[in-house]
């Protein structure tokens, strides 16, 4: 039974490392405004990720501008289509230690085949103040 799960894990880690390489060119692009209680959110860091099945891989990173909006924008070749989703770390009525962590996933159509084909994806106007389902506090990001 170990065997046959060492074997079916190296598969799935050779198949995954060779997507890198072999599988086609997917893009995304993220766009949204962050307000707290009605102000922008300036300076806030928000992360794309490739959500895998054992790590994420990181895109990019960026903060809000002064007037609360970002960008992140991302591209991985793989063989399989890519799962994206961005993170929000943020402060917003919150004086833990640990910054708050929003994770809004981006749907499948929102991912593009190349730099043509390349999608965005608007979250629109995200007040932090508000409570998200699966919000938490994350020391490491």
């Amino acid at each position: 039974m170990f065997k046959e799960f060492v074997i079916l894990f190296s598969l799935f880690v050779l198949t995954d490392a060779l997507g890198g390489v072999v599988g086609s060119k997917q893009t995304v692009t993220v766009v949204g405004k962050l307000v707290c209680n009605g102000q922008p959110s300036k300076d806030v860091r928000i992360k794309l990720f490739e959500d895998g099945t054992i790590y994420d891989t990181k895109m990019d990173s960026v903060k809000t501008t002064a007037d609360g909006t970002f960008k992140v924008m991302g591209s991985q070749r793989k063989i399989r289509k890519i799962d994206p989703k961005i993170n929000i770390y943020h402060r917003c009525n919150h004086s833990g230690l640990c910054p708050k962590k929003v994770t809004i996933h981006v749907p499948k159509n929102a991912v593009g085949k190349g730099p043509k084909d390349a999608q965005v994806f608007d979250i629109g106007v995200l007040n932090l103040a508000n409570r998200y389902p699966g919000e938490g506090t994350d020391c490491i990001h």
